[in-house]
């Protein structure tokens, strides 16, 4: 039996050579390249440029694109079918580029169809906004007070629900909203704007006469089915304005006293930040800057959702990006784009899962790779092998804080011995209000909170820069037109950094330099698996300034206040202000 399978092991190979060479040879007639593509790269969003069906029929492939060239495998190039495909790429101004290959070849190619993320419903609507009336709405509605004075205004008798709904977007935009709830209740339905993280309330009373009209409108405005009303349902449109245009996600869930409607508003200008408008000190600046300049390893970053860790890895992707390096993400989903990188996104129903799709991008030959969210032991083991075999890999993980992701890959079941070689930094982030410049003013400390603080400062780590903080100068917020009465505009991240590096000084000068293991005491700690409270104890003695010092310092910049801090990273027990 094992003799018969040798020889029919052998035979395949035989047989398989045979194809190579007949594909070799209908190249020398074309006078064209041959190509063995059982074993090269293939890029999935070039795939696309064929349908599936018609790259079966017609047999051939696209594979690889450096526009204007495309590289099309095919199998026979003189077939009216392949010369109708590279005219029709042609038309797109595309320079096509032929390789013959066998038909085992294009079966190779064809396999990674599975691995294109299926496309987005389409947008059936369109709200657009010209300049003026953006401009005229913008004047009205520059507070919350404004926008439930102009709801309450409205005539529902005489005016269409589009004209309300334009008030509901246009205000929403004009207050930085990032989330407009609608929540139907027994007699009214309600009206909420999440602004700087903090949801505030626009109306409570909104007819329940007019609501199945708004819901309607927004259902069809989002390719969602209106006559179904017993289960959730996404989908999303758009808001043309003069400048851009404004994606907004749309969430619709069933409740006791009618529909529930979450609509995202994703603005591209969100994640348009450089690495220094993200907030970091220079000493962390400095950090992340040496850390992105490694060819290898992983890049962690933890906290809760809306804590702001996509925008935040999206800045180090764009300060990463370069033409003479690949970079691939796989996404869920794919909220923002950003120009020079290839993105994908989860596809459960066609198997593209966060660890298959690694798997997948792994044969891409990326140099760099951002994981969404790394939520299972498939996925962390995938990522840290891809960390340990030359690629810079990037993530987010669920913890509280920096030390905490360590101990949740090992819950995950990740062997130990393989975190610390693959960890270079854990970054753990929160957000806080950023006190409005226009009208914020300052603020007095009793004696002992001011000794207290320059106490603080003293016992910082020694990379920290103490000396913008010599006088210290603090502010409360006061409220004005231009933040809506809040005191506060804006959010800004307040971070931790847990750098996996003994020799830090040495990697600044030379980022290919090799970390010696066996020094180091965080793989030590994971070895052993220690508690998150020992490693946070170990990461503080070693150097590591927390999110709530970083805080404080942001708070005695004039940035923000300690309430803010507070809220975020709990009470500061050292500060006794009052």
């Amino acid at each position: 039996m094992a003799l018969l399978t040798k020889l029919e092991e052998q035979l395949v190979k035989i047989r398989e050579a045979a194809e190579e060479r007949e594909a070799e040879r209908k190249a020398g007639k074309a006078g064209i390249s041959y190509l063995d593509a059982t074993s090269i790269p293939i890029k999935v969003d070039v795939l696309k440029l064929i349908p599936e069906e018609i790259a079966r029929r017609a047999r051939v492939a696209a594979f690889e694109t450096k526009k204007p060239d495309v590289a099309l495998a095919v199998f026979e190039p003189d077939s009216p079918e392949t010369k109708k495909i590279i005219k029709a790429l042609e038309g797109q101004d595309l320079k096509v580029k032929l390789f013959a290959v066998s038909l085992r070849g294009l079966e190779h190619i064809w396999s990674f169809y599975k691995f294109v993320p299926s496309e987005k419903p389409p947008i059936t609507s369109r709200v657009n906004i010209e300049k003026e009336r953006i401009i005229g709405l913008a004047e009205k509605l520059t507070s919350i007070k404004n926008v439930a004075q102009a709801i309450k205004d409205f005539d529902f008798d005489n005016l269409s629900v589009t004209d309300f709904l334009e008030i509901v977007l246009s205000g929403a935009l004009a207050n930085r909203t990032s989330d407009i709830h609608f929540e139907p209740e027994e007699k009214a339905v309600k009206l909420r704007y999440r602004i700087d993280g903090l949801l505030n309330d626009v109306t409570s009373g909104l007819n329940n006469d007019f609501y199945p009209s708004i819901t309607s409108r927004i259902k069809l405005l989002s390719n969602l089915k209106i006559n179904v009303q017993d289960r959730p349902q996404d989908g999303r449109f758009t808001i043309g304005l003069p400048s851009k245009d404004i994606e907004i996600r749309v969430a619709v869930a069933p409740s006791e006293y009618g529909e529930i409607i979450v609509m995202r508003i994703l603005d591209p200008d969100v994640i348009n930040l450089s690495l220094t408008q993200l907030g970091l000190r220079p000493d962390d600046l400095e950090i992340i800057e040496t850390e992105l300049k490694r060819p290898n390893g992983m890049i962690l970053n933890t906290g809760p959702t809306g804590s702001g860790k996509t925008t935040t890895l999206y800045a180090f992707l764009k300060a990463k990006y370069s033409q003479e390096i690949k970079i691939i993400t796989i996404e869920d989903p794919i909220e923002y784009h950003v120009q020079g990188i290839e993105q994908t996104q989860v596809n459960e129903g066609a198997g593209y899962t966060f660890a298959n799709g690694l798997r997948s991008i792994m044969r891409q030959d990326p140099d760099a790779i951002l994981v969404g969210e790394v939520r299972d032991k498939d996925t962390a083991e995938i990522a840290i092998q891809a960390a340990l075999t030359g690629h810079l890999v990037f993530s987010t993980i669920h913890a509280n804080d920096a030390p905490g992701a360590i101990p949740r890959f090992l819950d995950l079941g990740v062997k130990p011995t393989s975190i610390g070689p693959a960890l270079n930094l854990i970054i753990a982030q929160r957000l806080v209000r950023r006190l409005c410049d226009k009208c914020k003013i300052p603020s007095e400390l009793n004696a002992e909170a001011r000794a207290s603080l320059k106490n603080f400062l003293g016992e910082l780590q020694a990379r920290v820069n103490k000396e913008p903080f010599k006088e210290i100068k603090l502010f409360k917020p006061r409220g004005c037109k231009i933040c809506g009465d809040s005191g506060y505009k804006g959010r800004i991240a307040i971070f931790e950094l847990l750098l996996n590096d003994p020799e830090y000084e040495k990697v600044k000068s030379d980022p290919s330099h090799e970390i010696l293991s066996s020094e180091h005491w965080l793989e030590e700690l994971i070895k052993k698996q220690a508690g998150e409270t020992e490693i946070m104890q170990s990461a503080v003695e070693k150097g590591m300034t927390t999110m709530q010092e970083d805080g404080v310092l942001k708070v005695i910049s004039g940035i923000t206040t300690f309430e803010e801090v507070e809220e975020v990273t709990g009470p500061i027990q050292w500060l006794k202000r009052h």
